[in-house]
């Protein structure tokens, strides 16, 4: 999976360049520090591999 991630941030980076920047993500400059906590983004990420591991495990019992 970690590969296949990969491979689409290798090909499309120039159509995903929203990751990291939406709304809810906490990023602060200063003079000497820079801090970036991706929290909106971590939370769609986190809901899209809770559905892909619901479908998958729906698959797998349908299979058995």
């Amino acid at each position: 999976m970690v590969i296949v991630i990969g491979i689409i941030i290798y090909f499309f980076h120039d159509r995903l360049k929203w990751i990291g920047n939406l709304p809810g993500d906490i990023r602060i400059t200063r003079e000497n520090f820079q801090f970036y906590f991706p929290v909106t983004t971590m939370i769609i990420f986190s809901i899209i591999a809770t559905i892909i591991i619901w479908l998958l495990e729906k698959f797998n019992r349908l299979i058995h």
